[in-house]
């Protein structure tokens, strides 16, 4: 490491004193992720303000062979932004908006941008930008798009990858890829933003972007519905999408085990509902009419009861009550976390297999691990569900992860069998390399041969999302 601090001196000398730190104490929060799952060093936390800074440290950096890790807010759950080692690329400082066009219905701005922040500059703009998720107010716009984040509204909205118009991104070799122009349409050739899409910063720096706007709703209703099982819930989502002409923008399945980890653990949380469910759904309706989104989530359910796919159920009758059905939501990481480690599968299916693959992994992963059981929420409206494997008594520390792993492939056989993915919106980093090179080996050997053609002396994130070949 000494070595390496002096290969940098030249280039820390360059930069702007405020672009560069060896202060441990400030270096700290980037070295261990969210969960304390993942804890690494890096000799330097590289802070650059412009696109200049980031192509002369990138470009110097492969000059010398040293790998770069570059690092957004820090709220990744796979182990893709801890270094080991690597040098920190931190965006933090390249948080600028640099263009508003809502007649274009689009934003440009840094990768350092917190969601939350650009959330604010859409909605100052009378626009949306959709994508809402727990980590928002920590979480930057580089690191969503490199890891593709999903969220709460994919069912409506989609992806990171379906809302980023253009980018603008420093390649290992210091070169730049900018298109930030914001078109729709757009047929030259090869699309190279989706490259950097959910590369996990494998093939290079992303610095800004150009994300996509929609019209704001004019009315929203949420709702919270006790049904009997994820069977249920999947015939109430396609109620609800049939009913409604399509507005459902959210549809997050909760199991009582995951709502009362929230409850017991995060303050002022109570039940939603008065009739106990073994599940629970989190609908959000809305509409370009005003008072419409209510009339039509109240029409719905009533359907919804008289065909017995619904128990009980509680509408929003404000704002404030809307906030309060969602933080149960988001409470359940926090919640879950309280009550001890557990083996984490962020999978998804086909929505129509969803309930199967859900009775037949829960009842196999139970039986398999003594004492386990299955907590289990997610973005059902999409197919994604995060179906995690946890002690009953609370207090399990690390070796319940590695008594779990038996279930955790069982897991992804099934996830296999069902058609789906082992990773559907937290990414791969380095909790699920060996998976993916298990389960996908010709794609992989595709994402290498395009590592090498842009990254040949793998600088960037060389551990994350491919690692080093086997027996090399």
């Amino acid at each position: 490491m000494t070595q390496m601090l002096d290969t940098l001196q030249p280039l820390c000398s360059r930069l702007d004193p405020k672009s560069v730190s060896f202060d441990a104490g400030e270096i700290a929060p980037h070295i261990q992720d969210w969960r304390a799952q993942y804890r690494g060093s890096s000799p330097v936390l590289f802070k650059p303000s412009t696109l200049d800074e980031v192509r002369e440290i990138v470009r110097f950096c492969n000059t010398h062979a040293i790998a770069i890790l570059p690092q957004s807010g820090n709220t990744g759950l796979v182990g893709g932004s801890t270094p080991q080692g690597e040098v920190l690329l931190s965006l933090k400082r390249m948080n600028q908006v640099r263009d508003v066009d809502p007649d274009n219905d689009s934003l440009t701005v840094e990768a350092g941008c917190i969601l939350e922040s650009v959330q604010e500059r859409a909605r100052e703009a009378g626009r949306l930008f959709p994508l809402s998720l727990g980590a928002q107010g920590s979480a930057m716009i580089g690191g969503l798009i490199s890891t593709n984040a999903g969220g709460v509204h994919v069912l409506r909205y989609g992806m990171m990858r379906d809302l980023v118009l253009g980018l603008e991104a420093v390649l290992p070799d210091g070169r730049v890829i900018s298109d930030l122009s914001g078109l729709r349409k757009n047929n030259t050739g090869y699309d190279l933003k989706q490259l950097f899409i959910g590369a996990e910063g494998t093939l290079g720096v992303i610095t800004a972007a150009t994300l996509k706007l929609f019209p704001r709703p004019v009315s929203t209703a949420v709702a919270i519905a006790a049904v009997h099982s994820p069977r249920d819930a999947v015939s109430l989502l396609s109620l609800m999408k049939s009913a409604t002409g399509g507005s459902v923008a959210a549809f997050e399945l909760m199991s009582e085990r995951a709502l009362s980890f929230a409850i017991e653990h995060v303050p002022g949380l109570r039940q939603p509902v008065e009739t106990p469910s073994p599940w629970y759904v989190l609908i959000e309706i809305t509409s370009g009419e005003a008072e419409r989104a209510p009339v039509l989530m109240e029409s719905a359910l009533e359907t919804a009861f008289e065909r017995e796919l619904v128990q009980d159920a509680a509408i929003s009758q404000s704002q404030a009550q809307a906030e309060s059905f969602w933080l149960l939501r988001e409470s359940i990481p926090e919640g879950e976390k309280a009550h001890g480690k557990a083996a984490k599968h962020d999978v998804s299916v086909p929505v129509s297999r969803m309930p199967d693959f859900m009775e037949e992994a829960t009842q196999k992963a139970e039986a398999l691990i003594d004492g386990a059981m299955i907590v289990a929420f997610g973005h059902v409206g999409d197919g994604n569900v995060h179906f995690n494997l946890a002690r009953k008594a609370p207090g399990a520390e690390a070796d319940f992860l590695t008594a779990a792993k038996p279930a955790s492939a069982l897991i992804y056989d099934l996830v296999d069998k069902y058609g789906g993915s082992i990773s559907a919106e937290h990414g791969i980093g380095v909790l699920k390399q060996d998976e993916l090179a298990a389960r996908k080996p010709v794609q992989v050997s595709v994402m290498r041969q395009i590592k090498a053609a842009l990254d040949p002396h793998s600088i960037m994130n060389p551990r994350i999302l491919l690692g080093p070949e086997r027996g090399s």
